[in-house]
């Protein structure tokens, strides 16, 4: 049992209000940093530079948005997953402010993911909108997120609130494997994945760079905007800890001595 207990004592200890506000404090500047020039070298380099797809002309420019928005509402998912097993098993409060920090962002990212498909449909399909395999499971992956930011709200009490988010979220990620093999278990209309990690690119290196660019600016986005929303909600329900005020009273001095 002590064995147990001492293997897993430095996931207590991360989780610890205090020790993972001062951490991601420390975050928080690079992360921000890094997503700036990332996506300021992406974005600029795929939508301006890079040469036109031989297919599917300028069109094919929006995928430097949605492909990174799409991964990334995935990739998000899982997180939320992940939070509610810890928060389950380890009964660690940090993981249910990320869960319930993170599902906005997301709702957002997979709003953007759906929304720049469709702009990219319509001159490639000719339609706004089909009930794709891959569109339809994005949709659904969207009102998993809308349940969870509803149900968080729904429940006053926060630990039922944090289960009933944590079960929500564990049963919901069997969406995930759906969306990333869609294509090739069903026939869609849906072209296969971009670029992977384990097979060479198709494209140009011109082409995939400025991706791979974007693709990291907007995880480091994530990641600046989740620890600023979990240092705040932190803020919140630890308001009467001596850290917290503590905190609080330094933030108001600075801004005083401006």
């Amino acid at each position: 049992m002590n064995n147990s207990q001492n293997r897993w004592a430095w996931l207590h200890r991360l989780g610890s209000p205090q020790t993972f506000y001062a951490l991601s404090g420390r975050l928080l500047p690079w992360l921000a940093g890094a997503a700036a020039v990332a996506l300021g070298v992406g974005l600029v380099w795929g939508l301006a530079f890079a040469p036109p797809d031989y297919q599917q002309g300028n069109s094919f420019r929006i995928i430097y948005i949605h492909v990174p928005a799409a991964m990334l509402a995935q990739s998000c998912y899982v997180m939320l997953a992940l939070a509610g097993a810890v928060g389950l098993v380890w009964k660690i409060k940090v993981a249910d402010i990320a869960l319930q920090c993170a599902a906005p962002i997301g709702a957002w990212m997979t709003a953007l993911a759906l929304v720049t498909g469709a702009i990219w449909g319509k001159p490639t399909w000719g339609s706004w909108w089909v009930w794709d395999a891959r569109l339809t499971s994005m949709l659904i992956l969207l009102f998993l997120y809308f349940g969870l930011i509803a149900l968080g709200q729904a429940i006053s009490n926060r630990d039922s609130a944090a289960k009933a988010c944590a079960v929500l979220a564990i049963v919901g990620v069997i969406n995930i494997p759906i969306i990333k093999y869609s294509v090739q278990w069903w026939n869609t209309l849906h072209q296969g994945a971009t670029f992977s990690l384990t097979e060479k690119p198709a494209m140009p290196a011109e082409m995939w760079l400025p991706l791979l660019f974007t693709v990291f600016g907007f995880y480091c986005f994530f990641g600046a905007v989740l620890l600023l929303r979990m240092r705040l909600e932190l803020l919140k329900r630890e308001a009467r800890s001596r850290w917290a005020v503590a905190q609080v009273q330094r933030c108001l001095g600075a801004e005083a001595s401006r």
